[in-house]
């Protein structure tokens, strides 16, 4: 068999183990939750989040070990960008996502925080281990957060979380340890068939692994998030939908970066030069563009949805166009998308914060009278 066929086969075979590997693990973790005794609200919040992550979180670690550091930084990064873009794109083309949960709303403006401070960090070619328990702490501090918010106010989170299988602990805990113990060691397997496909196929077809984790596996990796998130929109469940793709970057950012980034505490997680200057900003520029729709008109339209499919079409050809027969306009393709594309993007952004403001001002000076 030749061998980049062998590295792609090895790449499909690790992202279906990742899959199914994710829903034992879910399965398992969710039916020991019931078992003793933890709320739904908890379990929603934590477990199944978890569950969703866990296949970045295993490529990740697997990828630090291997000391492919490009592909354990670069599937987070990859996974967030996929994230809004796609999951949320699609889903919003599915049915217009209205945006009702608080818990939703007050996400956004984390990830957002949290998105910058890992650019940040980064900057210095370098994600430490002090930084990587800096923001795993952050990530225990938001859990906490987020359960106290959520019983404070039920009604604010009402549709944002999943639903729980109440049949989840009929098998008992035996079925429960060993349906989680058997998605664990699926997923370590998927993780490690995954990552040493990937890196083959990066070696073979002369292109960084930062590229192979951008676009293949990020996006195999975010397989579960999609599914979710169109099933939850397909049930009208808007709300699960968008708090699906929120809460999966912010664990993407504080769990997966920050358990990579702990697992190489003697020498920290090595960030090239592409994914602080081109890469990591984007990301930070898709979460920004959350912002106005979230906190403005409360609703993502097909047509936005749209937008953020085609806006994410426009990324890939920019990380594949210079590898290509086709790379000498891959200058001019970049111009054309930071003088053309991305002033539009920010105009409709702006014009819609302003017009926001504008009606919140009109609203505000009305009510006074």
């Amino acid at each position: 068999m030749p061998e980049f066929l062998q590295a792609s086969l090895e790449v499909l075979i690790g992202i279906a183990l990742l899959f199914g590997g994710g829903e034992l693990f879910v399965q398992g973790a969710v039916a020991l939750a019931v078992i003793f005794g933890i709320p739904q609200l908890v379990i929603g919040l934590t477990v199944v989040a978890l569950g969703t992550s866990a296949p970045e979180l295993f490529v990740s670690i697997n990828s630090v070990l291997q000391g492919a550091d490009a592909l354990a930084v670069s599937n987070a990064v990859g996974s967030n960008i996929f994230n809004v873009m796609v999951v949320l794109g699609s889903s919003a083309v599915v049915l217009p996502l209205h945006v009702e949960s608080r818990l939703v709303r007050r996400d956004v403006p984390l990830m957002i925080a949290i998105s910058a401070a890992v650019w940040g960090m980064a900057s210095a070619g370098r994600l430490t281990w002090q930084a990587g328990i800096a923001l795993l702490l952050g990530l225990v501090i938001n859990t906490i957060w987020e359960i106290r918010t959520a019983r404070e106010e039920p009604a604010a989170t009402e549709g944002a979380e999943p639903e729980i299988d109440a049949d989840a602990a009929s098998g008992g805990w035996q079925v429960a340890v060993l349906k989680l113990l058997a998605g664990i060691v699926v997923l370590t397997i998927g993780s490690k068939v995954l990552v040493g496909g990937a890196t083959t196929a990066a070696t073979l077809l002369g292109v960084s692994e930062a590229v192979i984790g951008l676009t293949i596996v990020s996006a195999g990796t975010s397989m579960p998030e999609l599914i979710t998130s169109l099933v939850a929109a397909l049930r009208g469940r808007t709300d699960l939908a968008i708090g699906n793709v929120v809460g999966s970057c912010l664990l993407n950012l504080m769990m997966v970066l920050g358990g990579g980034a702990l697992m190489a505490a003697g020498r920290g997680l090595d960030v090239s030069p592409e994914l602080i200057s081109e890469d990591l900003p984007v990301m930070l520029l898709t979460s920004l563009a959350c912002l106005p729709i979230f906190w403005t008109r409360g609703r993502i339209s097909r047509l936005e949805g749209g937008l953020l499919l085609g806006l994410y079409v426009l990324y890939i050809t920019d990380n594949v166009l210079p590898r290509t027969h086709l790379s000498e306009w891959s200058d001019e393709y970049r111009l054309t998308i930071l003088c053309l594309v991305m002033p539009i993007v920010m105009i409709l952004i702006i014009t819609q914060a302003v017009i926001y403001w504008r009606t919140s001002r009109r609203s505000a000076d009305h009510s006074l009278r």
